[in-house]
């Protein structure tokens, strides 16, 4: 088999984990590195196994980074903090495959974005991957088999489990603030509203919600119909749209988060319309560590790599 040699930095957050378990059962990757500043010397295991043999989380500076000798190098970073390991390859002339989690080149043309159902014709080749945020992945997923029928901004109205605020301490993501609560937050012009837009290429306008469960994501989507359409309609799109897609189902239910929280896929259903068909409503469901991050990025990784798209990603 062909083995590919990749370093992971950033591996302490909640999706860097989710990523080494994937990493652990893909079988043609070998992990050469695992950037963790906090986890610095502390052995590499996943669910108390250890499939990466003595490799320890170690604390490199970016231009340390690019002395090893490395296939890929996924960044799974916060915000803001990708552009120095981008500048230090960049200053050293390398070029591995790149993955980036963060949302920080979501925004640049000369980056591939990586969804792969709605973008994989453009994934043969490339080096540079913006990895689409959770919550966009569920709008555009939820939106685009009928985007073309939009007379106006769809509304989103979303929440995520807890995980998505990251592991550093905040009200977003502390289980006795949201005990029995749900949290608005950047009601207006949050980051995924304008990456939906941009590569929806229609407005879309968000408001995201945080709950007290730890994983997953409901997205219920508002849709104003140019043109009249019965629902059984609406559902043909869909099903043309994703019918070859292993990792999305359409259900005629609306999907719970329950139901994906911890899994790989989509969940797309309980697709209902107004009397006059003018206004339709989709619910999205996926796990915002999974579908919503590590999981794309390993699709995004396998096809940069040649390799089948689900490689690892066990169904």
């Amino acid at each position: 088999m062909t083995m590919k040699r990749i370093g992971l930095v950033g591996a302490r957050g909640h999706v860097g984990q989710e990523l080494l378990a994937l990493v652990a059962a893909h079988g043609q990757l070998e992990l050469d590195f695992v950037v963790s500043r906090e986890w610095a010397g502390q052995e590499v295991v996943v669910a108390d196994d250890k499939p990466f043999g003595r490799l320890r989380y170690e604390h490199l500076s970016p231009e340390a980074i690019t002395r090893r000798e490395v296939d890929a190098i996924v960044l799974a970073l916060p915000n803001g903090r990708a552009a120095d390991y981008v500048a230090a390859l960049d200053a050293a002339g390398r070029d591995p495959i790149l993955p980036d989690l963060s949302a920080d080149y979501r925004f640049y043309d000369d980056w591939y974005y990586g969804l792969p159902e709605l973008t994989r014709f453009n994934a043969p080749s490339q080096r540079r991957i913006s990895n689409p945020g959770c919550y966009a992945t569920a709008m555009q997923l939820a939106l685009a088999p009928i985007v073309d029928l939009l007379s106006m901004p769809a509304q989103c109205f979303g929440v995520s489990g807890y995980s998505g605020a990251g592991t550093a301490p905040s009200d977003k993501n502390d289980p006795f603030k949201l005990k029995d609560n749900l949290m608005p937050y950047s009601l207006v012009g949050h980051l995924h509203e304008r990456e939906t837009s941009r590569h929806l290429a229609h407005p879309v306008e968000f408001m995201p919600h945080v709950a007290s469960h730890f994983r997953g994501i409901t997205m219920t989507v508002n849709a104003h119909i140019a043109d009249r359409g019965d629902v059984e309609t609406l559902y043909e799109r869909f099903r043309d749209r994703y019918d070859n897609e292993p990792l999305i189902s359409i259900r005629d239910e609306a999907p719970w988060v329950s139901s994906i929280a911890g899994r790989h896929g989509v969940l797309i259903g309980g697709i209902t319309a107004t009397e006059d068909l003018r206004r339709a409503v989709i619910v999205c469901a996926l796990d915002n560590l999974l579908k919503g991050a590590a999981t794309q990025a390993m699709q995004n990784l396998n096809l940069a790599f040649g390799f089948d798209e689900l490689r690892g990603i066990e169904l």
